[in-house]
C-alpha cells in the first residue's frame, strides 16, 4: 500500500512540471516567410517587405516550376515604419496568419539603406529575434529596390527567394566572383576590428512590373529576371564601394573562397586564347613584423586542366606547358593585386589582414588597432605569390588548330 501511495505520489507531483501544448501553433495559423528584404523610404524610413509562401500553389504547375497555375507562389506584403520591430507588428495588419520567420532562407537589403544607414541597426534586430535563423543568407540589391527581387516570379525555382540562393550558390561554384555570407557570418565581421564586412550583389534585368505578373514565368525568356552582380565591399558597417568582374574574383582568391573557376590568358598576340578550369586552390595569408612595421605575405597555390585552347600550341611539350603556368600565375596574381589595391584605396580590410597581424603577434596588434582602419592598412606592403600547376590538357592532347596546322591544312 505504501509503495502505491509513493507511486501515486511522484505521478501526481510530476504531473506539475508537464507543460503540455501551452505554446503550439497550428499550421494553418502560420504565415511562412520565405524571404524578407529592407529598403530606404524617400522620409528615411524603413520599408520591409515579407515574401509569404503560397502553399496551395508551390507544387501545382509543371514539373519544376514554370506556369500551370492562375496565382503566384507567393505573395508579398510591404509595410513602412521607423524601425524593424515595429514593422513587424505592422505587417500583421495586411496578413490573416502569424509571420513565421523560422523558415526565412534570404535576407535583402537596398544599396541605398547600406550607404545611409548601414548593417549595425539591422543586424541588432536579426541577431535579437529568436525565431530568425543566423544561417539565413543576406544579399545587397545593387541599383534597384530590394523589394523589386521578391517581387519578381522566376521560372525554374517557383519561389524567388529559392532562386536567389540557388543562383548564389551556382556562381559561386563556377565563376568564382560571388559568395554566400549568413548573418551570423555578417554578425562576426561587422564587429571585428579586423576585418570589414564584404557581401553579394543581385541586381534585377528587365521591368520590375512584369516581372510582378504571372506571364512573365509563362513564355520561354523571363522578361524580368534577378541576376548575381558583384561584390559589395564595406567600411564600419557602411556600403562604399563595388567589386566587379576579375576583381571580384581576385578578392575570392585572397579570401580562400574559391571553389571552382576558369581563367582565361592571352597567348602570342591572342587575348584569352587558353583557357584554364581551376579544380582545386589554396590561399594561405600570413604576417610577419619588421621593427613594428606588418608586412603581408598571400600564397595561392592552384591546379587545374587545360579547358579550351583557340591557338595552335604544342601541348606535348613539357616547356610548353611550363611557360602556359608562368602566363596563369602572372594573370591570377594581376586578378589579386586589383582586389588588395581597391580595398586599400578604399581603406577597408575586407581580406582580414588585421586578423592575421593580431594572430601573429597581439601585443604589436594593440599598438596598430587604432590607425589599422585609416592609414595603417591602405599603406600595408602585400606581396603576393602564385603557383599554376596543370595536371591534365583535358581528353585530348594538342588543339584542333595544331593538328589542322601540322596537316598542313
Amino acid at each position: 500500500m505504501n509503495r502505491k501511495g509513493i507511486f501515486l505520489f511522484l505521478v501526481i507531483i510530476s504531473v506539475c512540471f508537464l507543460s503540455g501544448c501551452w505554446s503550439k501553433r497550428e499550421l494553418t495559423d502560420l504565415a511562412f516567410i520565405s524571404a524578407y528584404s529592407l529598403d530606404l523610404t524617400e522620409e528615411g524610413n524603413y520599408e520591409a517587405t515579407v515574401q509569404v509562401i503560397n502553399p496551395g500553389n508551390i507544387t501545382s504547375g509543371l514539373q519544376g516550376g514554370g506556369g500551370g497555375s492562375s496565382s503566384p507562389p507567393v505573395i508579398v506584403y510591404s509595410t513602412v515604419g521607423e524601425n524593424l520591430s515595429d514593422m513587424d507588428a505592422l505587417v500583421t495588419k495586411k496578413l490573416s496568419r502569424t509571420p513565421y520567420y523560422a523558415h526565412t532562407d534570404l535576407v535583402v537589403i537596398s544599396d541605398e539603406l547600406a550607404k545611409k544607414k548601414g548593417l549595425p541597426p539591422i543586424l541588432d534586430e536579426l541577431d535579437r529575434d529568436i525565431e530568425f535563423r543566423t544561417t539565413t543568407i543576406v544579399v545587397i540589391a545593387k541599383e534597384t529596390k530590394a523589394k523589386d527581387l521578391l517581387t519578381t516570379l522566376t521560372g525554374t525555382d517557383r519561389v524567388p527567394a529559392i532562386k536567389i540562393v540557388k543562383t548564389l550558390d551556382a556562381t559561386e561554384k563556377s565563376l568564382g566572383e560571388n559568395l554566400r555570407v549568413n548573418v551570423h557570418e555578417l554578425i562576426t565581421q561587422v564587429t571585428s576590428t579586423g576585418k570589414e564586412p564584404v557581401l553579394p550583389g543581385f541586381t534585377l534585368k528587365g521591368d520590375p512590373m512584369q516581372g510582378k505578373t504571372m506571364n512573365n514565368v509563362q513564355s520561354s525568356e523571363l522578361e524580368a529576371a534577378p541576376e548575381a552582380d558583384g561584390l559589395a565591399m564595406f567600411k564600419e558597417g557602411k556600403l562604399i564601394d563595388w567589386i566587379e568582374g576579375e576583381t571580384a574574383r581576385g578578392t575570392l582568391w585572397t579570401l580562400d573562397k574559391i571553389k571552382t573557376t576558369t581563367v582565361s590568358m592571352s597567348w602570342e598576340k591572342e587575348k584569352k586564347a587558353i583557357a584554364y578550369k581551376v579544380m582545386r586552390q589554396k590561399t594561405k595569408v600570413s604576417a610577419t613584423l619588421t621593427k613594428g612595421k606588418p608586412k603581408i605575405v598571400v600564397s595561392t597555390r592552384a591546379e587545374g586542366d587545360i579547358a579550351e585552347v583557340k591557338v595552335p600550341v604544342d601541348l606535348t611539350d613539357p616547356h610548353v606547358i611550363k611557360k602556359i603556368e608562368k602566363e596563369l600565375e602572372k594573370e591570377i596574381k594581376s586578378e589579386i593585386e586589383k582586389a588588395i589595391q581597391q580595398a586599400q584605396k578604399n581603406k577597408s580590410d575586407i581580406f582580414g589582414f588585421g586578423e592575421v597581424v593580431h594572430r601573429t603577434d597581439p601585443k604589436a596588434w594593440k599598438k596598430l588597432e587604432k590607425e589599422w582602419k585609416d592609414r595603417t592598412f591602405a599603406e600595408l606592403d602585400v606581396d603576393v605569390k602564385v603557383e599554376a600547376l596543370i595536371r591534365r590538357t583535358g581528353l585530348v592532347n594538342n588543339s584542333l588548330h595544331t593538328t589542322l596546322k601540322k596537316e598542313g591544312k
